[in-house]
């Protein structure tokens, strides 16, 4: 499906070593406010309190988010589950005052508000299931890193895969750079946003790099150096780019709008990510595909290999 036919080649490997410089600086200044800031973690990482609350009629989230401020205990989340009659509200961790006293201090804020406010759940998140969480996190980036590191090797040549991961590895960094740079909470759904990232991107290098190998194999295109062969690639690829990215993007800024706090962290980790995945794997991988010297022999081995293996 396409909305529109460049008809002339878009010359993006002629920028080659432009964009993999900025891409490099970018890496670098995120790597740099991770180590300098660090992610801002949320309760569930950290560990702190969880209320759960039940209001006689429908509850302003905002004023209720505003009142429990006045407590001054950090960054806290306000949320509906499925009504806005009812509340969960996480807290961080106090020194020197209990679970038990600060959700007490809560209740009472609440009721002057509203006198039938009731509370219907607290829970404590020690530190120890916090660092469980991180360790789970982390094993669940890396299954999926080991996962599209196997099936990218499946498919493509090895300069196909590499150049890949090495891209997706960069959407990663600069998303978790983006969250430490401004100090935006990183929960358990900012997680999930950055695993979707990955998929997303993944997809898109694979839509461009199969448009690779096929231009490769045409014999119109016999005459043309890789680099125009890279180009015309993409430049054949971009019509399906803006739609798919345009609609998803669309969705995606929707969502940050008007999803709430809730929704906030996984919106903008997918905000962040579709643009750079867009970025990466149009200027990024490709020209980590010259830099590591794909041409015609290296393709044509491959393939002789698959037919042996066939007979």
């Amino acid at each position: 499906m396409e909305l529109f036919r460049i008809k002339r080649d878009i010359p993006f490997m002629s920028y080659g070593k432009l964009t993999t410089f900025i891409s490099l600086l970018t890496f670098v200044l995120a790597v740099f406010f991770l180590v300098t800031k660090g992610l801002n973690y949320s309760v569930e990482f950290t560990g702190g309190t969880v209320m759960e609350v039940q209001y006689s009629k429908s509850a302003d989230i905002n004023k209720v988010r505003s009142d429990i401020d006045t407590l001054r205990l950090g960054e806290i989340q306000v949320q509906a589950l499925g009504s806005t009659q009812h509340i969960m509200i996480r807290l961080p961790n106090k020194e020197g005052v209990s679970s038990a006293q600060l959700s007490n201090q809560v209740m009472e804020i609440l009721k002057k508000d509203d006198p039938q406010v009731s509370l219907r759940q607290v829970e404590f998140i020690g530190p120890q299931v916090g660092e469980e969480l991180v360790h789970n996190g982390l094993m669940a980036l890396g299954m999926v890193v080991i996962g599209i590191v196997i099936y990218l090797s499946v498919r493509f040549e090895w300069r196909f895969a590499v150049s890949a991961i090495i891209a997706n590895m960069h959407d990663v960094v600069i998303i978790l750079g983006c969250f430490a740079l401004f100090q935006w909470e990183f929960s358990l759904t900012v997680l999930a946003g950055i695993l979707a990232v990955l998929g997303y991107s993944v997809n898109e290098s694979v839509v461009v790099f199969d448009r690779i190998r096929e231009n490769f194999r045409k014999g119109a295109m016999r005459n043309k150096t890789v680099p125009q062969i890279i180009d015309n690639a993409i430049t054949a690829t971009m019509s399906r780019t803006i739609i798919t990215h345009g609609s998803t993007e669309a969705m995606v800024i929707s969502m940050l709008i008007f999803g709430g706090a809730a929704l906030h962290g996984f919106a903008m980790a997918l905000t962040i990510g579709i643009v750079f995945g867009i970025y990466s794997s149009v200027l990024v991988a490709s020209p980590l595909l010259l830099m590591f010297g794909l041409n015609r022999d290296n393709l044509a081995k491959q393939q002789k290999k698959k037919e042996e293996a066939v007979v």
